[in-house]
């Protein structure tokens, strides 16, 4: 991700996300990947083999989840990424509120 797009690093979801423009991004969890399409891209992502996100039982709008085995391709995995960074730069950066001490 790093040529693309400056990022962060976070434990999330029990696994590790990735934080593009303020935007979760990307995220690993267990041997599947989680990406951020929006609200307009989950019908082509859903086309391209992801399946609807869900946590609890609710779907995650705007997220899907792709099955590792896919991404173990280097030109799939990149074509991901690349959507998922696409999508979070195109959104407009989150006010952060300062760490709680």
């Amino acid at each position: 991700m790093g040529p693309r797009a400056p990022f962060d690093e976070r434990k999330m979801f029990g696994g590790i996300a990735f934080l593009v423009n303020t935007h979760m991004a990307l995220g690993v969890t267990r041997d599947d990947l989680m990406v951020r399409v929006g609200k307009d891209g989950v019908a082509a992502a859903l086309e391209r083999g992801g399946a609807v996100m869900e946590m609890g039982g609710r779907a995650m709008t705007g997220m899907i989840l792709v099955d590792g085995g896919r991404v173990a391709d280097a030109d799939e995995l990149d074509a991901w990424v690349s959507t998922a960074v696409e999508h979070a730069l195109a959104e407009p950066a989150k006010v952060m509120k300062p760490a709680k001490r």
